[in-house]
């Protein structure tokens, strides 16, 4: 495998398992637990997101890197990119940066909260969690069909 294809690989297959994870929390999982009580359902968002946000991480920094390899080494650099290049690039950066943020603070005060048993403090994390999540995934499926089709339209 060439090391462009290698590359290209990274970057689908980490932007898949973001988006991808994105999709199953917000559209499945999501309603699928409206059932459970509130100490059940928040202690089951606090494995999930203990499990999956080690993964976005991985995908926060192969995106980028993978990202920006194809840019110089395969276009020689931003000049020869297309818009929907510098487009996919910049809603990258803004994924990124809010989840940095869902991370640092929101997720951080929801785990404290999760620990201490103080449920409607969980909730209200979450529900800022989910707002961000909400933000995130629409970002990524819109980059990810301008990263799919935008050679062709823009």
């Amino acid at each position: 495998m060439s090391t462009i294809a290698l590359a290209n690989a990274v970057h689908v297959l980490a932007a898949v398992v973001w988006v991808g994870g994105m999709f199953f929390a917000y559209v499945v999982l999501r309603p699928s637990l409206g059932a459970f009580e509130p100490p059940d359902r928040l202690r089951l968002w606090g494995r999930v997101f203990s499990r999956f946000f080690p993964w976005v991480w991985v995908a926060v920094f192969a995106l980028p890197a993978s990202g920006y390899w194809q840019v110089m080494v395969v276009f020689g650099g931003f000049a020869n990119i297309g818009l929907h290049v510098h487009l996919m690039n910049g809603l990258g950066l803004v994924m990124i940066a809010l989840y940095v943020y869902l991370y640092g603070a929101p997720f951080s005060r929801f785990q404290k909260a999760v620990e201490a048993a103080d449920w409607p403090a969980a909730g209200g994390q979450l529900n800022v969690i989910r707002r961000i999540v909400a933000t995130n995934l629409a970002l990524g499926l819109i980059t990810a069909a301008i990263g799919a089709s935008g050679r062709y339209w823009i």
